[in-house]
């Protein structure tokens, strides 16, 4: 029986991250549904004229959904379901000015996941996104191991780069780390930091970390105030397509994700960006790491706050 994943949302990100999941050849089919008629197909008409060059199989399928569920079909069998659809920001936009619209069109992508693809490991991406994850949990009814959200892959993304810039580097001699929410509240490690395996903190003074972590925390919205019609799309589907490859792939892998967190750091029942270990079931445990105690106030304190905001979508 081969793999089969469905990404919600056809837009930039959506697109992007099938064909990602496409080229990577590791699944039989790739899915793209959106509710504009046409674009799906056509995006998947496409795609698929691009596998004699990329040499790859994965076949891609192209479905435009209803307001109703129609099309939903498609998704039937789906062992991992990305969820991008939902509106990207506009200049000026903070994520959390998308909570209302964008949790009415993820529940009701939810919904019709749970009906179709009732064994799928969600991935959602919409933002504000530590409340989207809430609330697909909440709409599909899953166990909450299996519907997780991409921002701490994203985010420690952008501090390596901005590390790796700032020192001149390659981006590949520099580890990052960045837990918490994906917004105000991000968390960024520098004592999980490493440059060449050496501590960041000996590699830039203080003054000059905290300069790349407020970048960090901004990243997105600097690239929203330069594109002014959308959103990052590059790197964000990068991530998300890296995390579905794991769940594919019951890798393992260790990857910082917004995941369930019930004990960990002594935080309870909240989705919160951790690093913890992805394969088949999604998240197989939280991994645990050693936190400076700043560090470690940061992350409860990130925690509260996403609580206080995933309170309010249940009744969305």
């Amino acid at each position: 029986m081969g793999k089969k994943v469905t990404v919600v949302g056809a837009g930039f990100y959506g697109s992007t991250t099938a064909q990602r999941l496409a080229e990577y050849d590791v699944f039989d089919t790739v899915v793209i549904t959106d509710i504009v008629e046409g674009k799906p197909a056509g995006l998947a008409l496409d795609l698929n004229q691009s596998r004699p060059i990329e040499g790859f199989e994965t076949k891609v399928v192209g479905v435009t959904t209803g307001p109703n569920g129609e099309g939903y079909e498609a998704i039937e069998g789906s062992d991992v379901v990305v969820i991008t659809a939902g509106l990207p920001r506009k200049p000026g936009m903070s994520r959390m000015d998308l909570l209302e619209t964008n949790a009415k069109i993820v529940r009701q992508v939810s919904e019709n996941v749970a009906k179709y693809a009732p064994n799928a490991v969600v991935i959602v991406v919409s933002n504000p996104l530590d409340e989207m994850t809430a609330l697909a949990q909440l709409a599909t009814q899953f166990p909450k191991n299996r519907v997780l959200g991409q921002a701490g892959m994203l985010d420690t993304a952008r501090f390596t780069n901005f590390v790796a810039e700032a020192l001149q580097v390659p981006v590949k001699s520099v580890r990052t780390l960045t837990l918490g929410s994906h917004g105000d509240t991000m968390v960024p490690v520098p004592s999980k930091s490493t440059v060449n395996g050496k501590p960041l903190r000996d590699a830039m003074p203080a003054e000059q970390i905290e300069e790349l972590v407020v970048k960090t925390r901004n990243g997105g919205a600097e690239v929203v105030a330069l594109l002014k019609t959308g959103s990052a799309y590059y790197a964000p589907s990068a991530a998300a397509a890296r995390m579905a490859k794991a769940v594919a792939e019951d890798s393992g892998e260790v990857m910082p994700v917004c995941a369930w967190v019930d004990g960990e750091y002594g935080i309870n029942g909240v989705y919160l960006g951790v690093e913890a270990e992805i394969g088949a079931e999604g998240v197989k445990k939280v991994v645990e790491t050693d936190l400076d105690a700043d560090e470690l106030a940061s992350l409860k304190e990130a925690a509260e706050a996403v609580r206080a905001k995933q309170a309010d979508v249940a009744n969305m």
